[in-house]
């Protein structure tokens, strides 16, 4: 990790920093479990945590002070990634729009579901021309 996005990480509220820290984590071990990692960048982008793989669409994780007790995974709002993840795992996630998954800091993080929204958006431009991106 470099040192503006350790810094970031970092700068996170003590009550929501593991979140922020369990959610780098499961997004890399996807990319690894799914062969991705060598293709695998992570930086800051608008300065957010970004994640992205090469024929993947970004992922961007943050917690916002205006929502203090929610924590957010964003995707590009331009893709179908959000509409599938309605279709797939509306009931066992909380999406918002056509962009984000909104995490409580309290609750468990459905970690096989989001597990396979994340190596969905990190081969998107291969699957994006998929009924329901392949799933």
């Amino acid at each position: 990790m470099d040192k503006k996005l350790a810094e970031k990480f970092e700068s996170y509220p003590d009550f929501v920093k593991s979140q922020m820290y369990a959610l780098r984590e499961l997004i890399i071990e996807t990319a690894v479990d799914c062969d991705k990692f060598e293709a695998f960048e992570e930086s800051l982008k608008w300065g957010e945590p970004s994640f992205v793989t090469q024929y993947g669409s970004p992922i961007r994780i943050d917690w916002k002070s205006k929502r203090a007790n929610e924590y957010a995974m964003y995707f590009h709002c331009q893709t179908k990634l959000v509409d599938t993840f309605k279709e797939l795992y509306g009931e066992n996630l909380k999406l918002e729009g056509n962009r984000a998954m909104i995490f409580t800091v309290d609750a468990v993080i459905p970690k096989k579901e989001l597990k396979h929204c994340i190596s969905l958006a990190f081969d998107y431009h291969r699957l994006k021309h998929l009924p329901l991106l392949g799933a």
